[in-house]
């Protein structure tokens, strides 16, 4: 029998440095990869010393900088967003998991999108303002020039379209963006809600390894298999979605056989990479979550 839980709220401290720290983790890897992906590719350039000084100089510059940016970037994201879900859950309602066992086999499809396109609604909202903030100022200044390399009656339409570009502009980031990331955002994790629901039972869905304690439930920890087969064989559906549009397209411009490969392609390139990130990521907060903190929910 399914026994469906909401999250009532995320504990933000554990939250806020389990994510941010995987999120380290990923960029010094990264960091890794590009250091011995482009330091061997120019150690086999003739005539490369130089070269191969800057890309190596820039690499070691990576695998210091780029974690430790990525963290700090990653604390201010996740806390703000654990508060924004804990600020909006109780008056929209927060993400439900129909539980069996550990395992998670339904995700109730308007709970889920409608806490998370809120939150993107939020995050575009902010963001829209910080553009904004930019904007306005940029054409006050361009329109303050105008005068200096055109004559008046240039400058009066220029300044008055740019005046009115920079409002409307305005108008749209602030208002315009949080509408379209809501709509966006709501169709998009109804597709994965929806999607899920179908296929979990077919394939087996996430596992979630819960401890209760006091009032929150921590995430002891997450099979690393199950999860990854469960979110890999989903985004798989929206790459074969996305590789299907570009087949009648292909086909539309006369290349069907291409099109056809694309669509393989495609498909397979997204349940591989999804399956190996999810891996990583599972991977990493089972090692991470006995040292730094498990991530701990309310639920009800």
């Amino acid at each position: 029998m399914v026994d469906v839980k909401e999250i009532i709220s995320v504990d933000i401290v554990p939250f806020t440095l389990m994510t941010s720290s995987i999120q380290a983790i990923l960029a010094l890897i990264f960091a890794i990869i590009f250091v011995i992906t482009f330091g061997s590719i120019s150690a086999f350039i003739p005539q490369s010393g130089t070269l191969f000084g800057v890309v190596t100089a820039l690499g070691l510059a990576m695998i210091v900088i780029y974690p430790i940016g990525t963290f700090l970037f990653g604390v201010v994201i996740s806390f703000l967003t654990a508060l924004f879900y804990n600020i909006l859950a109780p008056r929209v309602g927060g993400i439900k998991l129909g539980f069996e066992g550990y395992e998670v086999k339904s995700i109730p499809v308007v709970p889920f999108s409608l806490i998370m396109a809120f939150i993107e609604a939020v995050w575009a909202f902010i963001i829209g303002i910080l553009l904004a903030a930019v904007l306005v100022p940029l054409t006050g200044i361009m329109g303050t020039m105008i005068p200096l390399v055109a004559n008046e009656t240039v400058t009066s339409g220029v300044t008055a379209s740019l005046g009115a570009f920079g409002a409307f502009g305005a108008l749209f980031l602030i208002v315009g963006l949080p509408i379209i990331a809501f709509v966006m955002g709501f169709i998009a994790h109804a597709l994965f809600a929806l999607f899920y629901n179908l296929l979990i039972p077919k394939v087996g869905g996430i596992k979630l390894e819960l401890n209760q304690i006091t009032s929150m439930s921590e995430i002891k920890s997450i099979p690393v298999v199950p999860a990854s087969v469960a979110i890999a064989i989903i985004f798989t559906i929206f790459g074969f979605i996305i590789g299907l549009l570009n087949l009648v397209k292909m086909i539309m411009l006369g290349y069907a056989a291409e099109g056809v490969i694309s669509l393989v392609v495609t498909t397979v390139i997204y349940f591989v990479i999804y399956f190996i990130m999810v891996a990583v990521v599972t991977l990493l907060y089972n090692f991470l979550a006995p040292n730094i903190g498990r991530v701990k929910l309310e639920l009800k």
